[in-house]
């Protein structure tokens, strides 16, 4: 394989790419940490790169500026979310049950959820640089928890004649109001038992299926 100028294309080992791919996961997981523990405007780049055992300059090899390692930083969020939260299974409560997983995940990385909570705040603000993530990651949310919803009423689940995109949406802002308050008060606040007892009030059987304590005890 040749290039426009007629020159053979060179083309990196396997392994090399696997590296890079372990090096940047490295990167974004000591980004998190970093940013987790510091604030994103704390948190500096030699700080990321220290925890990562590699020189600034190398860090910005591979995510040119700060923004663009925040940007990855979420999206790197998203992928752990993502394994834990099954969005399009045919029956709703799967979903559901994921974001009470997810929930009981994030209450052992507290860092983490202040980040998120800082940052989701502060984005409001157009001119942030996570501000069109958020936009984007809030409409993407609603969408998959309303379709959840939305089959849950094909199937006669729903004990609420709610449309399923309020339903969402205040799935959502149950979510983020319980972080802040778990955040201010942890002893008081239990972000997953929360959001189990708002799905058995709103959804035929929740906990039946498999059983509420197997459920709720599989994600702590």
């Amino acid at each position: 394989m040749t290039t426009s100028t007629g020159d053979p294309v060179v083309r990196k080992p396997r392994g090399e790419y696997a590296k890079t791919r372990a090096r940047k996961n490295a990167i974004l997981d000591a980004a998190l940490e970093v940013f987790a523990q510091s604030g994103y405007r704390s948190g500096s780049l030699r700080d990321v790169a220290n925890l990562v055992g590699i020189s600034e300059a190398g860090l910005l090899h591979h995510f040119p500026n700060k923004v663009k390692l925040l940007e990855a930083v979420l999206e790197h969020r998203d992928d752990l979310s993502r394994s834990i939260v099954i969005m399009d299974d045919s029956d709703g409560t799967v979903t559901l049950r994921g974001l009470v997983a997810l929930a009981t995940y994030n209450a052992g990385v507290p860092g983490v959820v202040e980040l998120y909570c800082t940052l989701s705040a502060e984005a409001t603000a157009p001119d942030h640089p996570a501000h069109d993530y958020f936009v984007r990651r809030y409409s993407e949310s609603r969408a998959f928890i309303a379709d959840a919803f939305r089959r849950l009423r094909l199937d006669g689940r729903l004990l609420v004649d709610v449309e399923p995109v309020r339903l969402a949406i205040s799935t959502l802002a149950l979510m983020d109001g319980l972080q802040v308050q778990w955040l201010l008060d942890r002893d008081a606040v239990d972000m997953a038992q929360e959001l189990w007892d708002f799905f058995a009030s709103v959804v035929s059987g929740f906990g039946d299926s498999d059983g509420e304590e197997s459920s709720m005890g599989a994600v702590a």
